[in-house]
């Protein structure tokens, strides 16, 4: 099973030091690059930006839906709506 994640866990469980909870439950997480991008490079210096950069249990996956981020982005922020786009690339049909 593949598990996407969006910014705000990420964020609040390295602002506890509880970050890796997400390895020991799941393995691996798979970041869109909205998220990425939201907590390693806007993020920088703050909880989780050096983590999502360097731990390999933390995939980063670039998202082929553009069109359909793009309607959710009428409603939602950039790691929200590619989050989402990313959970539909990643789940096998």
């Amino acid at each position: 099973m593949i598990v996407v994640s969006n910014t705000s866990p990420i964020i609040n469980l390295a602002c506890v030091g509880q970050l890796d909870l997400l390895r020991q439950i799941h393995g691996a997480i798979t970041i869109p690059e909205a998220v990425f991008t939201e907590i390693a490079v806007n993020g920088i210096g703050q909880p989780g930006a050096e983590e999502v950069s360097r731990f390999p249990w933390i995939v980063r996956h670039r998202v082929t839906q553009q069109p359909l981020v793009d309607v959710l982005r009428l409603e939602l922020d950039a790691g929200e709506a590619e989050a989402l786009a990313c959970a539909l690339d990643c789940t096998p049909i």
